[in-house]
């Protein structure tokens, strides 16, 4: 099936980390796109914004009216809208869980023919972290409101402006030496991010597509394998010590109480598990895609970095 100009999907979080990658890889795969956020002037910031088959429009994903209308018309949606650190109102379960129903049951109302949500690997609604049981509440909460919903699982994404291997690299050449979370032996599966976008371009574009998503890179590391990895690609001799799991929560809740979450409990929860594809789900070789490896990336994001 190859899509037409005339096939228009609305991406709610198109402004975001990937959600900007999404709207130009469905602009690649030949859909108009119509970026749905509370502050559409950013959606005009992007590139390709002079692009007529690019439109930004205002709309809340609290609000049903909000929502339904920037829905009105469209072939497709992507839900892309992600937190990951609670602000009054805007609580995990707010935005994983009822906004991702809501989206859901008016894409239904509309006559939308995919939606696809981005989830995690991991989501767990039996999970006693608060942001993984909302990430699996949500998949549950979508799934009963739209039957034919794709899922997307993506390991821990990188990227050149990414928060995670951006800070890595920042640390490893700031600090004389490294604390790591626990041991170092949580296992991870790193994504790139352009290779997830890609994904949900391509799966837009597919007839049958329903069901669940993981996508891994194409190498597992633990984090201290990663951390070493990166510090080799830099040219940076390590010093890793490891620094338990209960004084990493202890320093989070520090933070959190004093308004300054440089780190969160959910974040720390996060690192103690492992974050893999299954073998059993399918993922970037199904839909013909070969991922970039974290070395080749973090090489270049290395020499166009400050040190």
């Amino acid at each position: 099936m190859v899509a037409t100009d005339a096939q228009a999907i609305t991406v709610f979080g198109g402004t975001g980390f990937l959600g900007r990658r999404i709207v130009q890889h469905l602009r690649s795969h030949g859909f108009s796109v119509r970026i749905a956020s509370r502050h559409p002037d950013q959606g005009y910031a992007l590139p390709g914004a002079d692009d007529p088959q690019l439109q930004s429009v205002e709309a809340d994903i609290h609000d049903e009216r909000s929502v339904a209308d920037a829905l009105a018309g469209a072939y497709g949606v992507v839900n892309a809208v992600s937190l990951y650190v609670e602000r009054g109102p805007e609580t995990f379960h707010s935005i994983h869980v009822e906004a991702a129903r809501r989206v859901a049951v008016q894409a239904q109302k509309a006559g939308v023919k995919k939606l696809i949500h981005l989830s995690g690997i991991g989501a767990d609604a039996a999970s006693p972290s608060r942001y993984i049981r909302a990430r699996g509440e949500g998949e549950l909460a979508v799934r009963d409101a739209f039957a034919a919903a794709t899922f997307i699982r993506p390991a821990v994404m990188f990227g050149p402006d990414d928060a995670f291997l951006v800070v890595i690299l920042k640390l490893l050449r700031q600090l004389p030496v490294y604390p790591m979370f626990g041991r170092g032996v949580t296992r991870l599966q790193p994504a790139y991010v352009e290779d997830v976008a890609d994904a949900i371009g391509r799966i837009m574009q597919r007839v049958e597509t329903s069901g669940i998503f993981e996508l891994g890179g194409p190498r597992v590391y633990s984090y201290e394998e990663l951390l070493r990895m990166v510090a080799h690609q830099t040219g940076v001799v390590p010093r890793l010590i490891p620094v338990p799991f209960a004084a990493w929560h202890a320093l989070a809740w520090a933070a959190e109480m004093l308004g300054i979450p440089l780190l969160t409990r959910n974040q720390v929860e996060l690192m103690q598990i492992d974050t893999v594809a299954s073998p059993d789900m399918p993922g970037f070789a199904e839909l013909g895609i070969s991922p970039h490896s974290v070395e080749a990336i973090v090489l270049k994001m290395g020499t166009n970095s400050e040190g």
